[in-house]
């Protein structure tokens, strides 16, 4: 399944105040594995960049003055998200933006059936903080560069992040071979060592009897040949 992780910048918190979208960052996933396709650009908003807003990702006016307007990047944009899942933290705040923007230039909005929201889902997982910076802590991913918000960086980041609330990385089971021993069993960071001896049975000699004679009144059942079979074939494996 493809899914767009994407984050925005913008210059301020409401859309239906004035505010704009500055720089949008985007990276395709399949099956919640980046495939290394992403979008990103920086938009000259076509107003001032209030000081609060500067200092949360440090674009300024004069450093977006020559960048393309949201309307020369629409088409660009709605073409690398198409029709598929866009997935976001804190998804309300971005895709507010989103669609004011793409409604300004008369491109149809994204869909509240399209967007997933990591915060919702972190929520859901985890009490206390669920920010992008708290999420990227919990589960040992390198936010180091996350030195200002960036968006590309920032949706980078979530799509790690995101692999991680889908269980993507526990999902996968490997058998590997631990210096010469017995076979390890790994999952996700997990290592399970094989129990040095077997757990005694839990039915006595007299339930194991009981079902032998049980057993002994059938006439020559089919899974008889099987097993007969099976142990031919062990016997001549050893002989090898």
């Amino acid at each position: 399944m493809r899914e767009i992780i994407l984050d925005t910048e913008t210059t301020g918190l409401d859309p239906a105040t004035g505010d704009r979208v500055v720089e949008i960052g985007a990276v395709e996933v399949l099956n919640t594995i980046p495939t290394g396709n992403s979008f990103h650009v920086y938009i000259n908003p076509e107003r001032d960049m209030p000081e609060e807003a500067f200092r949360v990702h440090g674009l300024s006016a004069e450093f977006l003055s020559d960048k393309p307007v949201f309307a020369a990047v629409a088409e660009d944009f709605a073409t690398f998200i198409g029709s598929d899942m866009v997935v976001a933290h804190n998804a309300s705040f971005d895709i507010a933006f989103l669609n004011h923007e793409l409604t300004r230039c008369g491109r149809t909005p994204i869909g509240a059936h399209q967007v997933v929201d990591t915060l919702a889902i972190a929520r859901r997982k985890h009490s206390g903080s669920n920010s992008l910076d708290a999420l990227c802590a919990r589960y040992g991913i390198d936010a180091s560069r996350r030195t200002k918000h960036g968006a590309l960086l920032d949706a980078e980041l979530l799509a790690e992040v995101y692999l991680e609330l889908r269980g993507g990385r526990q999902a996968t089971l490997l058998l590997a071979e631990d210096q010469g021993g017995p076979a390890v069993v790994e999952v996700g960071a997990t290592r399970h060592r094989p129990r040095p001896a077997p757990l005694p049975p839990r039915i006595s000699a007299a339930e194991r009897a009981a079902h032998a004679a049980f057993m002994a009144t059938f006439e020559e059942p089919l899974w008889q040949t099987f097993l007969a079979e099976e142990d031919a074939t062990e016997a001549m494996v050893a002989a090898e």
